[in-house]
């Protein structure tokens, strides 16, 4: 019941907050009638590059994986083809 009082809390305040609480500072600070600021798309320039280094510690950490996955796949290969041999001889 106290998880369902939380949840229902919760609802409320996320529907009656105000809507500048929910823009971050790249965005919130962007006005459709004035030009963009120089710290604004500093900001997005900072976003991207945090992406971009996230990405890649990501990507190689999953080729690394892959890489493990196909040797050990090809040793196991390699050994079942031996073990093959020698039984036949």
């Amino acid at each position: 019941m106290k998880l369902f009082r939380k949840i229902i809390f919760s609802a409320l305040a996320l529907a009656f907050a105000s809507p500048q609480l929910f823009a971050c500072p790249a965005c919130g600070s962007a006005n459709s009638n004035m030009p963009p600021s120089p710290l604004t798309n500093g900001m997005n320039l900072g976003i991207l590059t945090l992406f971009v280094v996230i990405a890649s510690v990501l990507g190689s950490i999953a080729t690394f994986f892959v890489f493990i996955i196909r040797r050990e796949t090809a040793l196991a290969a390699k050994a079942a083809t031996e073990n093959l041999s020698e039984v036949k001889a």
